[in-house]
C-alpha cells in the first residue's frame, strides 16, 4: 500500500513555474512507476508524465514536452514535477500517482493522492 500527498499548487501567471511535490509513505515506494496526471474542468483526467522505478526513464505529453520535468528523490520517498512556461490551458487539479509499469493510462495506476489545484491566469 501506498498513500500520496501532493503539495506545490497555487495560482502563478503565465509564463511563470511551479513545483509540484508528491509525498509517498510506504517503503515499497521505489518500486512503483510514478505518474503525474491532471484534470480540468468539463475534461476527463488526462496523463501528464511519468518516470520509472530509478528515474532512469521519463515519458510526457506532447502537450507538456519541453516545459516540464518529473523527477524522483527515492531516498525521501519524493516524486516532483517542475513546471516550466506555464500557460492558462495548465489550469486543472494535478494528482500524482503510482502504477507497476510505465503506462499513460490512468487505469493502470493504482494509487493516488488527493490532488492540487494549479491555477495559471492569462
Amino acid at each position: 500500500q501506498v498513500q500520496l500527498v501532493e503539495s506545490g499548487g497555487g495560482l502563478v501567471q503565465a509564463g511563470g513555474s511551479l513545483r509540484l511535490s508528491c509525498a509517498a509513505s510506504g517503503r515499497t515506494f521505489s518500486s512503483y512507476v510514478m505518474g503525474w496526471f491532471r484534470r480540468s474542468p468539463g475534461k476527463e483526467r488526462e496523463f501528464v508524465a511519468w518516470i520509472t522505478w530509478s528515474g532512469g526513464s521519463t515519458y510526457y505529453a506532447n502537450s507538456v514536452k519541453g516545459r516540464f520535468t518529473i523527477s524522483r528523490d527515492n531516498g525521501k520517498n519524493m516524486v516532483y514535477l517542475q513546471m516550466n512556461s506555464l500557460k492558462p490551458e495548465d489550469t486543472a487539479v494535478y494528482y500524482c500517482a503510482a502504477a507497476s509499469g510505465p503506462n499513460t493510462d490512468s487505469k493502470a495506476f493504482l494509487y493516488w493522492g488527493q490532488g492540487t489545484q494549479v491555477t495559471v491566469s492569462a
